[in-house]
């Protein structure tokens, strides 16, 4: 069987062509619509020529033989029909962050070597300012929007060019190898594009290989599991410009489902959130952490709507922490609570409805069957029962590299006795039932006086604290101990500020001495993105300059 995205969309369209695929505001589109206008935009495409120049047996794992094509929308049907049209005319989408300064948007367009994007009228201006200096945008589809811009020159508009298209399948010699690219920039360093075939990505992340279904690797599988009437509907308030947000839709599609929008989709609007769940009675829902979960508490307390249709709600990316899990659960209906981890690059490694592991502030998980512990001197794997740190390593249905990095692919993806792993920096170590304790990123790790502090876990107890809203920690200079532990605190609002030794006070039971903060700084808002993870960079600056 053929395991490519787009064909994987024209399934779910023929087994269920009129059922509800996008609900936005007043606009639904079935299955069948968003098969139909995603072939118009591959006709589009291919029209200009696009398409794939080079099939991957002729390739490096670094190197794209697609032409790409950049996606430049807040949340919108037309964000999932344009990658599906691409896929469809064997280019690959290409994400973009809507946040993006003028120098950010031209390296990611120039490090991608975008053919085409597709962009909202609003960003028009931006675009214009880095246009020039990009040779290979050559095709801008240009959706209109409440702001009124005009066409770029030489733009067409989105809706024209479907038009113009017919309904139908391009014949093409689609291939498993086609590339699914996802740019990711961490919680450090500059954008990396992420290269994925259409294969691997099905089976790690997007509804391929999910616990208690077993792999769907027959078409006899795939059908079953599409009509099975486990679809239901997915509540989106995570970005589609990162990859938590797409994958939380192909994993709806791909069991039969439908994604339902909030009316709010430029910045998380807890109310719009709520709203549409208790509108469209949606079952489930993804979040990112405490920094999503803490408004949805303060909305739903002010707004008390009726959350009885939500059945599962996932946490991905960023645990919540105990304290806020449980004020959580006290606002919803009974619900099953997901939490899980993964990466761009590694995708999913681990899930768990309960990650308490009687170590205050590190959470613990099963690891998924494509998980392991690697050795620190990445000789081998780790064993259960050990109790070594090492580093947590994905294995089997992996991406293929890093887009044209040839050295931070190498050093990223080895293989160790013939078996191939990605190696992210998250560290790692076995407790005695077999989970895994997650400590934190070696990239976030602290060393204050020759010790090592994951920032994560110092985080967890912090953000505890009654008066604490949200928290990152980060090491900055200091002459005794090198490194010191700094909290970067914004406060609930009407609770006064912690002194430093009243915080200390309150994380001494639950950390070692030399974890507890040596600095603290209080901050409007703490610095994360528009899906909820950690901008530790922000956070340094603003210790720095507190001094």
């Amino acid at each position: 069987m053929k395991i490519h995205l787009g064909l994987l969309q024209e399934l779910v369209a023929e087994l269920l062509p009129d059922h509800e695929a996008i609900v936005a505001r007043e606009r639904v589109l079935t299955h069948r619509d968003l098969a139909e206008r995603s072939r118009r935009f591959a006709r589009a495409l291919a029209a200009r020529g696009l398409g794939c120049r080079k099939e991957r047996a002729a390739l490096s794992p670094w190197e794209s033989g697609h032409d790409h094509v950049a996606v430049y929308l807040y949340n919108c049907p037309e964000y999932l029909e344009a990658m599906y049209g691409s896929y469809k005319a064997r280019a690959a989408a290409v994400n973009i962050n809507y946040r993006y300064k003028a120098d950010e948007l031209h390296y990611l367009l120039d490090n991608s070597r975008a053919r085409a994007i597709v962009y909202h009228a609003v960003f028009a201006p931006l675009l214009a300012e880095v246009r020039d200096r990009l040779p290979a945008l050559e095709h801008l589809f240009q959706i209109p929007d409440e702001s009124g811009n005009a066409l770029l020159p030489g733009a067409v508009d989105y809706e024209a060019a479907l038009a113009a298209e017919p309904a139908t399948m391009l014949d093409l010699p689609f291939s498993p190898d086609d590339l699914y690219v996802l740019y990711t920039g961490g919680t450090t360093g500059i954008p990396k594009g992420v290269l994925w075939r259409h294969e691997d990505v099905f089976f790690n992340g997007l509804g391929g290989n999910l616990p208690h279904f077993g792999r769907l690797d027959t078409e006899e599988k795939l059908r079953s599991h599409i009509t099975m009437g486990i679809g239901g509907r997915a509540l989106i308030c995570l970005p589609f410009m990162h990859g938590a947000g797409q994958w939380n839709a192909f994993n709806a599609f791909h069991r039969g489902g439908a994604i339902v929008l909030p009316d709010e989709t430029k910045r998380l609007d807890a109310h719009a959130v709520w709203r549409a769940v208790a509108r469209y009675g949606c079952d489930q829902i993804g979040i990112v952490g405490d920094a999503f979960a803490r408004p949805l508490i303060t909305a739903q307390r002010e707004g008390a709507y009726d959350l009885s249709s939500l059945r599962v709600l996932v946490s991905t990316a960023a645990v919540l922490s105990p304290t806020v899990k449980q004020e959580l659960l006290a606002e919803l209906p009974p619900v099953m609570v997901i939490e899980s981890i993964g990466a761009s690059e590694l995708g999913m490694q681990a899930m768990a409805n309960d990650t308490e592991s009687g170590q205050k502030g590190v959470p613990a998980y099963q690891l998924r069957e494509s998980t392991v512990l690697l050795k620190q001197d990445r000789s081998g794997e780790l064993a259960p029962g050990t109790d070594e740190t090492g580093w947590i390593t994905s294995t089997g249905d992996l991406c293929l590299g890093y887009l044209g990095d040839e050295e931070k692919t190498r050093a990223t993806f080895q293989i160790i006795d013939g078996k191939r792993y990605a190696i992210g920096g998250d560290r790692g170590r076995f407790l005695p039932d077999g989970r895994v304790l997650f400590l934190g990123r070696d990239s976030s790790c602290i060393n204050s006086g020759g010790e090592k502090i994951y920032a994560e876990e110092v985080e967890r107890i912090v953000k505890s604290h009654p008066a604490v809203y949200d928290a990152l920690v980060v090491g900055i200079p200091n002459e005794r101990w090198g490194q010191q532990v700094t909290a970067v605190m914004a406060l609930v609002p009407g609770h006064a500020a912690p002194t430093l030794e009243e915080l200390r006070a309150h994380c001494a039971p639950h950390l070692a001495d030399y974890k507890l903060p040596k600095g603290l700084v209080i901050v409007p808002e703490v610095g994360r993105a528009p899906n909820g993870k950690p901008d530790y960079e922000s956070a340094k600056r603003a210790a720095l300059a507190a001094g």
